[in-house]
């Protein structure tokens, strides 16, 4: 047994996490606490009527040699190492923190009572006998003397944080805590209320939560205990915000590496479909030449939109089937818009299916010729009437 005036330990983030990684081996290999050097934990674990499992006597040579270097040297799970960084950053100064209380909620008022003058007035009375009692230091009978005043006057905020008070002084934050609670929720504005609050958060380790309402306390009604708590919490406190902020950061900059890294490989894969597709189009050109770039200058959103008037696809399906029709659209500007910009593009190549022995200008796709500059039509013979009146 611990001697009455021995400190439970107080442990770490990072000792906790192997203490349950720990107790998770034994769990799955109870041969562990066979160890005499950790006879003291079996020892626990029996004196609460546990019951640990026999060692194995069959075990191999191999076996045992492994247990004894586990029981020389027990392997936890590493925790990863920018994880052990980041605890180990943090230290916080733990004096003065305590276990937290465990007792049944305190006996609150009915807030749908409306007290009458006469229970206004006995609970003022029993106020003033609370208050007699705290000065004697009879704090029991003060917060017995408490409920009552709050029982006859729920509504009365103050009750509920001088209760409050008394037991933070027993040591309970967590019923002060619950009366906070309360006489924050009748007055907001309750200096009191914040202010034995934010010690009872304190007295618990919650130095954040604690901080925030000693500040709260300061700004509603400065009280110079109040201002020596707030002053002893800050240093965690600032620990524990400057914490959050340093693994907030380092949770953008990894989404922003994974982001970063998507990019790459989408990019990547960009890459190599189009050196594919190039690859394919030029494989495909030496069957067909300037097939790929022709499919390719169709999907051109100009040409798209052009094609979209029936005037001009009917043309362009004629000429496709007989080049020489080309001469009834000489005078078509829309037509022969088109025409020259696909002879700009395909100056030199050649290849329009069903289309040949065309004079377009630089060697329109499907429309072989030579020549630069508009479209030159083919002179007509003697015999040759297409195209006329």
């Amino acid at each position: 047994m611990f001697a009455d005036n021995m400190e439970v330990p107080v442990f770490s983030d990072k000792v906790t996490q192997q203490l349950k990684l720990f107790a998770q081996q034994c769990m799955s290999d109870a041969s562990l606490l066979h160890d005499p050097k950790l006879s003291y934990i079996k020892d626990l674990i029996e004196h609460y009527g546990g019951k640990v499992p026999e060692a194995k006597t069959n075990d191999s040579s191999d076996t045992k040699t492994e247990f004894e270097n586990k029981s020389e040297q027990p392997q936890f799970e590493s925790v990863p190492e920018s994880e052990e960084s980041e605890e180990s950053d943090l230290e916080l100064d733990m004096t003065g923190v305590i276990e937290p209380d465990e007792d049944a909620p305190q006996k609150m008022g009915n807030l749908t009572l409306q007290p009458n003058e006469e229970e206004i007035a006995e609970s003022q009375a029993k106020r003033s006998e609370a208050v007699s009692a705290f000065v004697e230091k009879d704090y029991e009978k003060a917060i017995q003397l408490y409920t009552e005043a709050i029982v006859l006057n729920p509504q009365a905020a103050l009750l509920y944080a001088k209760r409050g008070q008394v037991f933070l002084i027993l040591n309970k934050p967590n019923a002060c805590i619950r009366d906070c609670d309360r006489a924050i929720e009748l007055n907001p504005d309750s200096a009191a209320a914040y202010k034995f609050r934010g010690r009872a958060y304190h007295l618990l380790g919650k130095f954040e939560e604690a901080a925030n309402d000693l500040r709260l306390a300061c700004k509603l009604d400065f009280d110079e205990q109040a201002d020596e708590w707030l002053r002893e919490t800050t240093p965690n406190a600032r620990k524990i915000e400057e914490h959050k902020r340093k693994k907030e950061r380092k949770a953008q900059e990894k989404l922003e590496r994974e982001r970063q890294e998507r990019l790459r490989k989408a990019r990547e894969a960009a890459k190599a479909r189009e050196e594919n597709t190039r690859t394919s189009q030029t494989d495909a050109g030496n069957t067909s030449p300037g097939v790929g770039d022709f499919y390719q200058f169709l999907k051109d959103p100009d040409v798209l939109q052009a094609f979209e008037d029936p005037e001009v696809a009917e043309a362009f399906r004629e000429i496709s089937t007989n080049p020489t029709n080309v001469l009834k659209y000489q005078n078509n500007p829309k037509v022969m818009a088109l025409i020259n910009k696909m002879a700009s593009k395909f100056g030199g190549a050649g290849g329009m299916p069903g289309a040949a022995g065309m004079n377009f200008p630089g060697g329109m796709p499907g429309f072989p010729g030579a020549g630069a500059g508009r479209f030159n039509p083919p002179k007509s013979s003697p015999h040759d009437d297409v195209g006329l009146d």
